[in-house]
């Protein structure tokens, strides 16, 4: 779970609610269904028309990456890859074959399992750099997903706004209307900031560092598989791998490496 994203939205929309209660007027006031179905689920459709199915129903999924973290340590992984750069240093490179088997990572266990076969190495570094472009692709279709609906919400609540002042001056001879009608015309536009910059906007901004905390991994991962192929002594891969690190981060003995 990531603590930043479930707080985050309970401090937005508290303050939010917070600030209608402590005003004075009655939840009841903001809230129109029919505006919120022509916001919410009409800039929803409209997002579906720019976008291809296959990415529409990953919706579930991009939610779950925003409020669940994976607990990936970068130590753990920088760690294991040095593991693995003695034994092929001790051993051999075929030595790593019994241990590829128990990697769950695909990439890492892909570049292991090509220096195993011995491939040429720049074949190795084509092959999971086209793997992490591929990568970037589909999260960056995820991303874009929510991009766009920042665009298009509050497009569709000043289109609710017009339509119910259309609805109103065409009843200007009921004056005691004009007040309540003006309200539920405003309403629509306040639903579309709502959802373009109290969801669409972090969402689409905690996706897109998602991305980049995946790729900080797969690039470690990269090094490390491209130094064991060229068989680099498991310290000076190390110290390589660490600076990839912030310096407080990284052990005690290697804050002199910056």
């Amino acid at each position: 779970m990531d603590p930043a994203s479930w707080l985050g939205f309970i401090i937005a929309f508290g303050m939010f609610f917070g600030a209608i209660i402590a005003s004075g007027n009655p939840l009841r006031l903001y809230w129109d269904l029919a505006s919120a179905l022509l916001v919410g689920l009409g800039s929803f459709g409209a997002v579906m028309v720019a976008t291809d199915m296959s990415v529409v129903k990953q919706f579930p999924a991009f939610m779950k990456k925003v409020f669940r973290k994976d607990t990936v340590s970068l130590q753990e992984v920088i760690a294991r890859l040095v593991g693995f750069s003695e034994s092929a240093r001790k051993e051999g490179l075929l030595s790593l074959d019994d241990a590829v088997r128990e990697v769950e990572d695909q990439f890492l266990s892909t570049g292991l399992r090509l220096v195993v076969d011995g491939t040429d190495p720049l074949i190795i570094q084509r092959i999971l750099r086209l793997e992490l472009d591929k990568m970037t692709e589909r999260h960056n279709a995820g991303a874009n997903f929510f991009y766009t609906w920042t665009a298009l919400a509050p497009a569709f609540g000043m289109m609710g706004t017009v339509t119910g002042m259309i609805g109103m001056l065409a009843n200007l001879s009921d004056t005691s209307s004009i007040g309540r009608g003006m309200a539920l015309a405003l309403i629509t536009t306040l639903y579309g900031s709502i959802v373009a910059n109290m969801f669409c906007t972090p969402v689409y901004t905690k996706l897109i560092e998602r991305h980049a905390q995946e790729m900080m991994v797969k690039m470690i991962m990269l090094e490390g598989i491209l130094s064991i192929q060229s068989g680099d002594n498991p310290r000076i891969l190390e110290q390589k791998l660490y600076s990839f690190l912030p310096p407080k981060e990284r052990p005690v003995a290697r804050d002199d490496v910056r």
